[in-house]
């Protein structure tokens, strides 16, 4: 029963939270580059814009595919705060950006096309950390279900730091925040040609910044999942990250995406991997 509960509270929270962590992000942004910034609600403002606009679009299908994109943006944040499967959670997050790239391509725009491959690549690239961290705490936690591990006392970030480390790397990428930003990036510099969200307008791209939205309560919950064994260390620690993200948003230009793809790896191999074959060989010494 509390599985639903939290799963319903998901689905109606996270939107309004998301929003307000990223009207906080735009703020700080703005005051570490020497500007007031703009109210904290203001992307609200901006998504409620979006959809009092006339709906335009270049090709019928973008709609559904977008559709998708929220659909299963909400279902894998759902099951993973009720608790569900980790594997399936990762599983349905892939797919729906596999559906945000579909809608890119399903217009004639080289901007959409672009925005659209990079979007593949940044997949690429922080899939196998995500993987390997859902294993990292299997066998730390000898269960896939995101209730067992967040219930485990084992301090997860002590056990798997290297998969800790690889996944704020990625989260980066995640948060489509420089210097990953590759396929898409929330900047106003970048307003007028925004690559995979080019050619959405009006509330499909309303849709799209909602999910924005709920994608960041996910993504901060999966690092609460390192630090789940103290609730107060787990919000301390999700405030540092995230403000280490906005830090190093303001602080480095843009990659060329190869050297985005080779770094996400090497940091895959070499704390990821090592991570695990060290965690697996400490755990077969202690039997």
């Amino acid at each position: 029963m509390m599985s639903v509960i939290y799963a319903i509270l998901f689905i109606l929270l996270a939107p309004l939270a998301g929003g307000l962590i990223a009207g906080i992000d735009r703020r700080i942004t703005a005051r570490m580059q020497g500007r007031y910034g703009p109210p904290i609600l203001q992307p609200f403002y901006d998504v409620g814009k979006l959809f009092e606009k006339e709906k335009a679009v270049v090709a019928d299908s973008q709609n559904f595919y977008i559709l998708c994109y929220l659909v299963f943006i909400v279902v894998s944040g759902a099951i993973f705060f009720a608790g569900g499967d980790l594997l399936l959670v990762i599983f349905a997050f892939t797919l729906a950006h596999v559906f945000l790239v579909l809608g890119a391509y399903a217009s004639n725009s080289p901007y959409s096309h672009v925005g659209a491959e990079r979007e593949l690549i940044q997949l690429m690239a922080c899939e196998p950390i995500i993987i390997l961290g859902a294993v990292g705490m299997y066998m730390v936690t000898k269960s896939f279900y995101v209730s067992d591990i967040a219930a485990s006392p084992l301090p997860l970030a002590l056990f798997i730091p290297g998969l800790l480390i690889g996944f704020v790397y990625i989260l980066t990428m995640k948060l489509r925040k420089s210097p990953f930003d590759l396929s898409t990036s929330h900047h106003a510099h970048q307003e007028l040609v925004k690559g995979v969200t080019t050619e959405f307008s009006g509330s499909t791209l309303g849709s799209i910044e909602i999910a924005h939205w709920y994608e960041a309560i996910f993504l901060i919950g999966f690092v609460y999942l390192f630090f789940s064994w103290s609730p107060l260390v787990a919000i301390i620690a999700i405030i540092i990250i995230y403000l280490l993200e906005i830090l190093i948003d303001n602080t480095f230009a843009r990659v060329k995406w190869p050297l985005a793809l080779k770094s996400s790896w090497l940091v895959t191999v070499v704390l990821g991997i090592v991570n695990l074959v060290i965690l697996y060989i400490v755990g077969g010494m202690l039997k």
